[in-house]
């Protein structure tokens, strides 16, 4: 055909023709075929603000690297399923969408930033700084392996991220939180309350009659939800990694030994700790001057008090050695007896001497404590390699159609079979099982289905964990006689804590007549108690519940809260709040949480209003698929 083609196109009237039908065919592909192709295209956008595009593998670059780095700090993975439920997708796409925003914005003022002025900002970034303030190449390599960018990359994202808080800067710079606030909220953190209490335990309740079988029933009926069973599954899982194909018996004591010996003072050993006292001088004549005293009879408390210290000047803490920044001072004080001062040391920081207040002895552990532990470590070590191997024969097996059960048994080693498991980890007893990569086994055995042949899970510890869902028991409701004895022990708590609560208020009311806690519990055969300084955050060692009673009522009030050891009564006795000392740490520390607060909050109303101003268009099939959901 392409033949016959060629000859006509060789006369201007074929050439003509060919002209005609070449159009109807391109006409007739824009009407039907074409058209039809250009809509159903789904775009590599997963949204669009102002018209710049965030794309889909920026999203997904983004959210792995969220991904990962959680998974770093808890060692454990995390499906796209679990990042769904946290929230992380969305918030992924929340700040790509803020920072595009910032960009276009960014373009639209003309900003740009020099490459030597990346440079130096990277250099002087504290995150990517050593312990001296010099830059640490080992920190940068990190943040590149976290990232996943080149170098190329990095600076690029640094640039536009740089260009973005000089958007942001001027929004925030000057602006701090109101005074009067900080001083509402650090006069509310000080405040502090005593009371006088006491506890009404359950059987203050007295005597709780047993409830007659319809009283139970309509019980049950009214909270039927409450008593139902779950979805249960049966599991047959295996395990394969070093510490499930080690065998202890084949390591030696001597070399369980020459390991212990290796790592004995930084596994098994607690150091010594010493809590010091340092008296730093402004010059060596002083210094002498302090020593002279002190070898002719003065103390060391005699030398704090002359140059008019406080405690906490000279307090160093309790510390290990390895901890103390000044090597020369650490010798000094770890070399010292109970009590002992020491001569004048050259510190860093300026001569000084040193008191040892108390010491605790350090220790460890012996082989024999250890040996056990030791000795599946080196066996788990030895086979580490054999891990891959075995991998590999089982999927053989599983792909050549033999069963979990049978293709463990391929490689001598034996499936664990699970006759039902709830979605939480318990079984149909409510009892708590013990499951490898517990949190990933459950949700991707809830996440498959009988017959799945799914693939096997990484663990945490170099191995795979397989699984098979064998049976599947839906959630049902459960019959009264099968929680009869549940639903009797639920009532009769309740009625318990009513009974509790009822004499708790009238307690309540005999205070605010004038009666006391104490006076109420010589009455009632209790013991009243006292606390003091307590806070909004806890204190005395009392319950939550009954801290926050304490602080919804009036000074010299009463009240009431249930604790885990029944209902307690009390009377607020003491309240003060002192004023506030603005140079105070911790009151600064409430100034500056306030001022970031208040700080992120504006840059988010800018952001927001410049999203609203740019126009923001989220593909959401195209974000789903991204997303893996």
């Amino acid at each position: 055909m392409l033949d016959g083609m060629r000859k006509i196109s060789q006369h201007w009237i074929g050439r003509a023709i060919l002209t005609v039908l070449f159009g109807l065919l391109i006409v007739s592909f824009v009407i039907w075929g074409v058209g039809d192709m250009f809509r159903g295209f789904v775009p590599d956008k997963v949204a669009e603000v102002g018209g710049q595009s965030i794309t889909t593998q920026q999203y997904q670059n983004s959210l792995q690297t969220v991904m990962y780095r959680i998974q770093s700090r808890t060692h454990r993975n995390l499906t796209s399923a679990q990042a769904h439920e946290l929230g992380l997708d969305r918030q992924v796409l929340g700040n790509l969408i803020a920072d595009a925003a910032l960009d276009v914005r960014a373009a639209s003022l003309g900003m740009a930033i020099s490459e030597a002025s990346i440079v130096a900002a990277v250099r002087s970034d504290p995150s990517l700084q050593d312990a001296s303030g010099q830059f640490n190449p080992a920190a940068f390599d990190q943040a590149l392996r976290d990232s996943g960018l080149t170098e190329r990359g990095f600076f690029v994202a640094q640039s536009r991220a740089y260009m973005r808080q000089q958007i942001e800067t001027p929004l925030i710079d000057g602006l701090a939180a109101p005074k009067p606030l900080v001083d509402l909220l650090a006069r509310v953190e000080a405040q502090t309350r005593a009371i006088d209490y006491v506890t009404l335990p359950p059987s203050a309740a007295g005597d709780i009659p047993a409830p007659a079988d319809d009283a139970l029933k309509a019980y049950f009926n009214e909270r039927k939800d409450q008593y139902q069973a779950p979805e249960y599954r049966a599991l047959e899982i295996l395990l394969v990694d070093p510490s499930a194909l080690a065998n202890p018996a084949d390591v030696s004591d001597d070399d369980a030994k020459a390991d212990y010996d290796k790592v004995r003072d930084a596994r098994f050993a607690t150091p010594e700790k010493r809590k010091l006292q340092q008296i730093v001088f402004p010059d060596q004549a002083s210094a002498d001057d302090a020593e002279a005293k002190i070898k002719a009879g003065a103390s060391f408390d005699d030398i704090v008090k002359a140059r008019n210290l406080s405690a906490s000047d000279v307090d160093l803490g309790e510390t290990v050695k390895a901890a103390m920044f000044d090597h020369s001072i650490a010798d000094a004080a770890f070399a010292l007896p109970q009590d002992g001062v020491s001569e004048v040391v050259k510190g860093q920081f300026g001569p000084a001497i040193v008191r040892v207040v108390a010491i605790t002895p350090g220790s460890a552990k012996t082989f024999d404590e250890v040996k056990d532990t030791l000795k599946k470590e080196i066996a788990a070590d030895r086979v580490a390699g054999q891990v891959q191997s075995v991998h590999d024969k089982i999927e053989d097996a599983r792909v050549s159609g033999k069963t979990l059960a049978e293709a463990a048994k391929t490689v001598g080693l034996e499936a664990r079979s699970i006759a039902a498991v709830d979605a939480q980890g318990r079984d149909d007893k409510g009892a708590a099982l013990d499951l490898p990569d517990q949190a990933e086994l459950l949700a991707s055995a809830y996440a498959s289905d009988v017959g799945v042949d799914d693939a096997p899970l990484q663990t945490n510890n170099r191995g795979w964990l397989w699984f098979d869902v064998i049976k599947v028991d839906p959630a049902r409701d459960r019959a009264f006689d099968e929680v009869k004895d549940q639903v009797e022990k639920e009532w009769r708590a309740e009625a318990v804590t009513k009974a509790l609560s009822a004499k708790a208020d009238d307690m309540v009311k005999q205070i605010g007549g004038g009666a006391t806690p104490e006076s109420l519990a010589q009455g009632a055969g209790l013991e009243a108690k006292s606390a003091v300084d307590l806070r909004r955050g806890g204190g005395a060692g009392l319950a939550p519940s009954l801290v926050n009673a304490v602080f919804t009522v009036p000074a010299g009030g009463a009240g009431s809260a249930a604790t885990p050891d029944g209902r307690v009564v009390f009377k607020v006795v003491a309240d003060a709040t002192p004023p506030t000392k603005f140079d105070d740490p911790a009151v600064k520390a409430i100034a500056t949480q306030l001022t970031e607060g208040l700080q992120t909050s504006v840059v988010a109303q800018f952001v927001s209003a410049l999203e609203n101003e740019l126009g923001v268009r989220i593909h959401q099939n195209v974000l789903q698929s991204a997303a893996g959901s």
